[in-house]
């Protein structure tokens, strides 16, 4: 039966959400974690952009298509928050890292850390990168049934303990912290939300503190030596008005960074390896693109040659967006395309069923690099038609240095390997968390001869 989350004031003109609120507390959540875009798309039918129901414990607002995503993402009358939105969800694992900031706060935190994503930075780090690129992929075993997912997550923790961390680990260790981070990620969509011994959200408050004791442990000589990794770059980072983070703020940043550095670039990666495999044209139209830079590593400047593979991971982010739903805190009476949303609602950006609205994406469900093309621009419908990185203040502020390393590692991939996929192999795509193949990705690699 239909309600409303609360009217609105009388003589305001504005409209109440509409819903279906379900079963107190568990709503939807089952149906929406097994099947995110078809959901949407049942709730965008039944009663248009602006709905709620109960989602993970919340009152929820699941707002649909970008002139919705506008309003909750530019924010313009501050009525939205990050911080206790997020805290619900990730907040014990995650505490006070740059997504989990508000406002001024955001701001002054968002100003330092910017020192550590300059042009120079980001030149450094791809550096950095080169040669643990190489040795990671040159270390794949051909054959059938390799795990794409599996290895691409293990390449990208490497790459992020060698560029942001610039610390030398043991195996021991790095499966320690990679265990840490997995733990942490997968506890923020728990259904028992207290620590029950051996369930979710128990392993990640544990998994909290092993980061921590990591990064204090490291810190001092970070402090004392610096480096051209993002850990000692937070640690000199200094506004031109002398502002710099305390060592509280420096292993905050650093375990959200690392978590987002990683797991999203792992997704990114899947994603366009699984489109690749099934559109193999479009692979060898990316290996030839590769080939024809005639350079085994490219340089920061030659980035911009690779206009193909640049199609493709957009396309692939618009096919699966990284971070599938951006949530809000209502923090003060405020509206949305008309519809009146009150102080103390969770309000939803779902960017990954966004990207599949007909709406606004001509046959959604097809594979299109060809849309994000100079010609088409498809994206260029309304700024926030195509919005995988968020938008307003908010924006990733290593969307950047993600683009880098999607494009040198798959130039490393494209020069030395081929894969595929049986004919009719569908990926089971496991969206309860980040979205990532319950199969880990089994393709066919073949070694293809030395470029």
């Amino acid at each position: 039966m239909t309600s409303v989350l609360a009217p609105p004031p009388q003589g305001s003109g504005l409209k109440p959400v509409p819903g279906v609120p379900g079963i107190p507390y568990i709503g939807s959540t089952l149906a929406v974690m097994r099947d995110p875009i078809g959901m949407a798309r049942k709730r965008y039918d039944q009663y248009g952009p602006v709905a709620w129901g109960w989602l993970l414990g919340q009152r929820t607002v699941t707002v649909q298509g970008p002139e919705a995503a506008q309003v909750v993402l530019v924010n313009r009358d501050k009525a939205f928050a990050n911080g206790p939105a997020w805290s619900y969800f990730i907040g014990p694992f995650f505490t006070r890292g740059i997504m989990l900031l508000d406002f001024e706060e955001h701001l002054h935190h968002r100003r330092i850390m910017q020192e550590a994503f300059t042009r120079p930075r980001l030149q450094s780090y791809m550096e950095t990168m080169a040669p643990g690129i190489v040795k990671g992929v040159e270390a794949w075993r051909p054959g059938a049934g390799f795990k794409f997912y599996d290895h691409i997550k293990q390449l990208t923790l490497d790459l992020a303990v060698d560029v942001f961390m610039g610390i030398e680990l043991d195996d021991a260790e790095r499966d320690r912290v990679n265990g840490a981070f997995i733990d942490a990620v997968r506890a923020g969509t728990a259904y028992v939300r207290f620590p029950v011994p051996g369930l979710r959200w128990s392993r990640g408050l544990k998994a909290r503190k092993v980061l921590e004791e990591f990064f204090y442990r490291h810190l001092p000589a970070k402090r004392r030596d610096g480096g051209d990794d993002l850990f000692a770059a937070l640690c000199q980072a200094e506004t031109d008005e002398g502002e710099r983070f305390s060592d509280e703020d420096v292993v905050n940043h650093m375990i959200f960074a690392l978590m987002a550095a990683h797991d999203t670039t792992t997704i990114t990666m899947t994603s366009m390896a699984y489109y690749l495999a099934k559109h193999p044209e479009w692979q060898e139209r990316l290996r030839e693109e590769s080939l024809a830079l005639g350079k085994a590593q490219p340089g920061y400047d030659d980035l911009d040659h690779f206009t193909g593979n640049d199609m493709v991971m957009k396309e692939s982010l618009r096919m699966v967006a990284p971070v599938p739903a951006l949530p809000r805190k209502v923090v003060k009476d405020t509206s949305i395309l008309g519809f009146h949303i009150p102080a103390g609602s969770l309000v939803v950006v779902p960017m990954l069923s966004n990207h599949h609205m007909a709406e606004w994406w001509p046959e959604p469900e097809r594979f299109d690099p060809e849309r994000f093309s100079a010609e088409r621009r498809e994206d260029k419908v309304h700024k926030f038609a195509w919005a995988p990185f968020g938008g307003g203040a908010h924006k990733c502020i290593g969307m950047y240095f993600a683009g880098m390393q999607v494009k040198t590692i798959l130039h490393q991939v494209l020069q030395r390997y081929r894969w595929s996929v049986p004919e009719n192999y569908e990926w089971p795509l496991d969206t309860t968390s980040l979205p990532s193949p319950k199969d880990g990705l089994p393709v066919r690699l073949e070694r293809l001869e030395s470029p």
